[in-house]
């Protein structure tokens, strides 16, 4: 069942200890607006998916971060949020996937799901029907040298 957030108030995500992002909804519109990016337009035919995947993230996430708790300069002064922090903060390994996880996945989640089928009772193959004969007999061993 997918439940419907009809509030569409920002809300914080706590990434890291003493990092928080104020994000607004995960909205389609957001999301079509990420896709268009110039960052990702101007990726390589041959861009490899960690590519593709951080350009996505810092693409949504510049879109998404509307403020931000517990980031700071080389100097300890507070930073104002922007779209070179955004994408200088997604750099770090840790809040990558702590973003990815917490807030990018839960829409790609869905994307997929509507994509396959349902899933089965009691495990991948649990619903699956057998197309193969069964065997006749058993298979001789390989040769031992």
């Amino acid at each position: 069942m997918i439940r419907l957030n009809l509030t569409a108030t920002p809300q914080w995500l706590d990434l890291a200890p003493g990092l928080r992002l104020l994000v607004g909804p995960l909205t389609t519109a957001l999301m079509v607006s990420a896709r268009a990016d110039l960052a990702i337009e101007g990726l390589p035919d041959g861009a490899s998916q960690e590519e593709l995947a951080l350009a996505m993230a810092k693409a949504v996430a510049r879109r998404a971060v509307l403020d931000w708790e517990g980031v700071g300069d080389d100097a300890g002064n507070v930073v104002s949020v922007s779209p070179m922090g955004i994408d200088a903060l997604l750099e770090i390994w840790p809040v990558f996937e702590a973003f990815q996880t917490q807030y990018v996945a839960r829409g790609l989640i869905l994307d997929a799901e509507k994509n396959v089928s349902a899933p089965s009772p009691n495990g991948p193959s649990a619903g699956a029907t057998a197309t193969a004969r069964p065997a006749r007999g058993a298979a001789p061993t390989a040769p031992q040298d």
